[in-house]
């Protein structure tokens, strides 16, 4: 798909995956039942940066460690919705309750949980290493993995389009 100034230029809201789009989809699991990911530190950057500049940031995710709810807290991130067991469901909701218009939603993902609910939104990205499905129906898919600067490059494209980079 083309990408076309106007796609670009009605985000005013991120939402992400985790697994796989903001870490590299591995888990490091502990013998006392921890499990471990790691977060990109650039993506990290990014991300504050779109919150600073005005922009929504959300995340959606089907798992629900206290590890990563504690580090998007860190990032700023106030919109986390861990251990969804329906992403459609959780989308609509929230999009209902902070008022945003689909269209101006851009959600990343990266396998098959994430299909439908980024049909749902106005911009759909995924990292170079996403399910073959999710690169068919996105709009963006980045150079970069998952973990890698995936989010970072998606929020890099649409503020430097609306000048807020």
């Amino acid at each position: 798909m083309s990408i076309t100034q106007t796609d670009l230029s009605q985000i005013n809201t991120f939402i992400f995956d985790v697994d796989g789009v903001l870490t590299d989809g591995l888990l490091y699991c502990f013998a006392d039942g921890e499990q471990v990911r790691a977060f990109n530190i650039k993506d990290g950057f990014a991300i504050k940066h779109a919150i600073r500049q005005g922009y929504r940031v959300a995340i959606i995710s089907g798992k629900n460690e206290p590890g990563v709810r504690k580090r998007l807290e860190q990032l700023g991130i106030e919109d986390i919705f861990l251990g969804s067991e329906d992403k459609v469901d959780t989308l609509e909701d929230y999009l209902y309750m902070q008022g945003i218009h689909p269209a101006t939603a851009a959600y990343m993902g990266d396998d098959m949980p994430d299909m439908e609910v980024m049909q749902r939104c106005g911009f759909r990205a995924c990292p170079a290493d996403a399910a073959d499905d999710i690169k068919t129906i996105s709009m963006f898919v980045s150079a970069k993995d998952g973990g890698r600067g995936a989010v970072r490059e998606l929020l890099e494209l649409v503020m430097k389009a609306q000048d807020t980079w």
